[in-house]
């Protein structure tokens, strides 16, 4: 413990973020250094507690609790506050490959779960994390692993999250890894789907560029199942894994779904974020939202996403509906107790940014839509909608019911679907004969990660579903270690 009453001493400060009027004027990162002794500081409120639930992995009611990547969070806490920042960069890459990415998009359940956040604010684990690999970055001490050639060969197939994290921990056993991915950068949905201001793609360039260093290599614009086959993965390889997402996105089933201005919000951001990166938009190959009514209906990160991308196109206006009720401003300890993921209000950057531009929030709660009506040149020009509330149905399930009254007609050119993905898409599993699970996931039980044909394994979203990066890496790391015991008959990744 680097003070035994730090906790009591010292108030929670966050990282600063360029203000918003400043920020939604580029595509530059928000968040601002931390001065070093702040940072220390942070480090002293640790309580190093006698069960730390931060570091623990578990769901909760189907939510994350404490790091699924099970990270020494009070060991390298203390070291920060100590000033040994090498000593606390060697704790963290213990558990996890890729704190630069977890630093700036997880939304920390470990803080979640944090003892002390059970009668105060919580650690801030989450800025420690970024700050310690990026001072590990600067001082030089993030090196391309090397290990011995054991002749073995993997080829991995999708470079997000899962993808990077299996072909890193088989890598470092002296495994020969080729990864496989259909689009013309590797990174997957942190490339393509998280927008630049919320994590600017050097950085994932920075670890890609590492990983080919340490002998890993990529092979990109080639979608296996079409380009190449699936099975000829099996036969050239010594083992596969397939980590290509659950990206069959959700879509709504409304009249008017296919009018032109109906995207889904994972075509709109990847749209703006290649077009960024291959000419700063310059080329005007992205769906654009300048001068639009933007409706987005969906919450969560992607929605937030979205308001923040269509308001830097410069967008009329934005709102964003939800049709599950306004989360209450603090945790509900009877139906939401700690250590569970705190189910509560947030202001995230897009909408901190819509309040400034607007001066409102954009979200509307409570909300469905009805139908989409749009012009005599099939573009769409209204949204149409009615407040929901939640009832108990005869079998006690809550289902939404219409409020009489309350429908109402909103103006919109530009309508994105955010609304979450229904599972992985069927080219790969369908060929190779792939068992499912009910949610069309790829089966392959956690901690084994082998689906029922030999030598393929499958990870990430495209077994789990839709879910955190955190997690991705996490079944990214584990299902190497399976896949090298297969090749190998033990492992000695933890």
């Amino acid at each position: 413990m680097g003070k035994a009453t730090g906790f009591l001493e010292y108030q929670r400060m966050n990282p600063k973020k360029r203000p918003p009027e400043e920020r939604i004027k580029d595509w530059d990162e928000l968040r601002l250094p931390q001065d070093p002794e702040d940072l220390k500081i942070q480090g002293a409120r640790c309580m190093n507690c006698g069960i730390p639930f931060c570091h623990g992995s578990a769901l909760l009611n189907g939510m994350a609790a404490g790091c699924p990547l099970q990270n020494l969070i009070p060991e390298w806490n203390e070291l920060v506050y100590k000033g040994q920042w090498q000593e606390a960069y060697k704790r963290l890459i213990r558990t996890n490959p890729f704190p630069e990415f977890t630093g700036r998009v997880c939304p920390a359940p470990c803080e979640g779960s944090c003892t002390e956040g059970y009668i105060m604010e919580s650690v801030a684990i989450n800025s420690l994390e970024y700050e310690i690999i990026e001072r590990a970055f600067k001082e030089g001490w993030v090196v391309p692993p090397k290990a011995k050639p054991t002749g073995k060969k993997v080829a991995v197939v999708g470079s997000g999250p899962s993808g990077m994290s299996a072909a890193y921990y088989l890598n470092v056993v002296g495994h020969e890894v080729t990864v496989f991915e259909r689009n013309d950068r590797p990174g997957g949905l942190m490339m393509y789907g998280i927008p630049n201001m919320k994590l600017d793609k050097s950085f994932v360039e920075r670890r890609i560029e590492l990983m080919k260093a340490s002998g890993i290599q990529f092979i990109l614009n080639t979608e296996v199942g079409k380009d190449i086959p699936a099975q000829e993965l099996v036969d050239k390889y010594d083992a596969v894994v397939l980590c290509a997402g659950a990206t069959k996105a959700r879509g709504l089933d409304v009249e008017g779904k296919d009018l032109k201005g109906v995207y889904f919000a994972v075509d709109f951001l990847k749209a703006t974020t290649k077009s960024l990166l291959d000419s700063k938009l310059e080329d005007g190959n992205y769906i654009s939202a300048k001068g639009k009514n933007v409706i987005i209906i969906g919450g969560g990160d992607t929605g937030t996403d979205c308001v923040a991308t269509s308001i830097r196109h410069g967008c009329e206006s934005v709102h964003q509906f939800e049709i599950m009720p306004e989360p209450p401003e603090k945790r509900n300890e009877e139906t939401n107790p700690w250590p569970e993921w705190p189910l509560k209000l947030k202001v995230d950057y897009g909408q901190e940014e819509a309040i400034s531009l607007y001066g409102k929030d954009p979200r509307n709660y409570l909300i469905s839509t009805k139908k989409i009506i749009g012009n005599e040149q099939g573009e769409v020009k209204e949204v149409h909608t009615v407040q929901i509330t939640w009832v108990k149905n005869e079998a006690g399930r809550m289902i939404p019911q219409e409020v009489p009254g309350s429908e109402k007609v909103w103006k919109a050119d530009l309508v994105l679907l955010a609304m979450g993905f229904l599972g992985p898409e069927d080219t790969i599993p369908s060929e190779l004969e792939l068992e499912r699970d009910p949610r069309s996931n790829v089966k392959a039980d956690y901690k084994v990660f082998e689906t029922n044909v030999e030598k393929v394994f499958a990870a990430g979203d495209m077994r789990r579903g839709q879910s955190l990066i955190v997690w991705a890496i996490n079944e990214g790391k584990l299902a190497a270690r399976e896949v090298d015991k297969y090749l190998m008959g033990k492992s000695v990744i933890k």
